[in-house]
């Protein structure tokens, strides 16, 4: 049987893209899904764009917030939305490779596992290819996760059924990597699955773009995540940015 696998697009101003992503999730070979996509008042075209493609496929479903939330309220959003047994993550600007879905599915069912994620390609704004590969330690541990992200939000997925849905603070900032610390402290340890199956795609205005603003939201994963007080949070962001600095570029590869 394949059970439905719901996957959370929160959307905000993404007409450029939106069209990509959402073809890239309907040439899925795994075809028992629902793309569950929350417009955070989008000033653009997405809704529009969005709406054409739900009324020729009724597994795209859209919901409107009647005002700007945040990234971080609309994943919440979709998340309550979803009816699916296994829980996917896809930003709006991003691409999948078509086995995506069938892929993970299959390597968690074979492995008895309960979440999984992959690596990833690097494009541009355009599409181009960047040749930039990022892989994970395989297997990773909560001790790694929790000095760097290494799971990247447009490859992973989870068991619903296992850990319920995971809806954390709207408003606190690396939502996704707080997700992965919440399943990792329950499972010790997670097995990617050792190749590409997605398209990341960089952007100048993204938050990750942005050094200052990425050592901020760090900062908070540890002062108000963990609950550590400043002084040892601080400590722990050196340790952070030794890992990200020193230690991750070991898992970036060129292709």
């Amino acid at each position: 049987m394949n059970e439905l696998v719901s996957i959370i697009v929160p959307t905000y101003n993404t007409e450029k893209f939106i069209r990509s992503t959402i073809e890239s999730v309907q040439n899925q070979t795994y075809a028992n899904w629902e793309m569950v996509l929350v417009d955070d008042a989008s000033t653009d075209k997405t809704v529009s764009i969005i709406k054409e493609f739900a009324q020729q496929d009724n597994r795209i479903k859209l919901f409107e917030l009647p005002e700007n939330r945040g990234n971080g309220f609309a994943r919440n959003a979709a998340l309550e939305k979803a009816t699916g047994r296994y829980i996917a993550y896809l930003d709006a600007d991003d691409l999948w490779f078509p086995q995506k879905l069938e892929k993970q599915i299959n390597f968690l069912k074979a492995n008895n596992l309960h979440f999984t994620f992959s690596f990833y390609d690097s494009i541009d704004e355009e599409g181009n290819n960047l040749n930039r590969r990022v892989e994970s330690p395989n297997p990773l541990t909560y001790k790694q996760l929790f000095f760097c992200n290494y799971v990247g939000n447009l490859t992973a997925i989870y068991d619903a059924d296992y850990f319920g849905k995971i809806i954390l603070e709207a408003s606190q900032k690396r939502q996704d990597w707080r997700i992965w610390l919440t399943i990792l402290k329950q499972i010790e340890t997670a097995k990617p699955i050792p190749e590409p199956l997605a398209f990341y795609r960089i952007r100048k205005d993204s938050v990750s773009s942005s050094k200052f603003k990425l050592i901020k939201h760090n900062f908070g994963v540890y002062r108000e995540f963990h609950g550590y007080n400043f002084v040892f949070s601080v400590l722990l962001m050196m340790r952070f940015l030794f890992t990200q600095l020193i230690m991750k570029p070991k898992y970036i590869q060129k292709i």
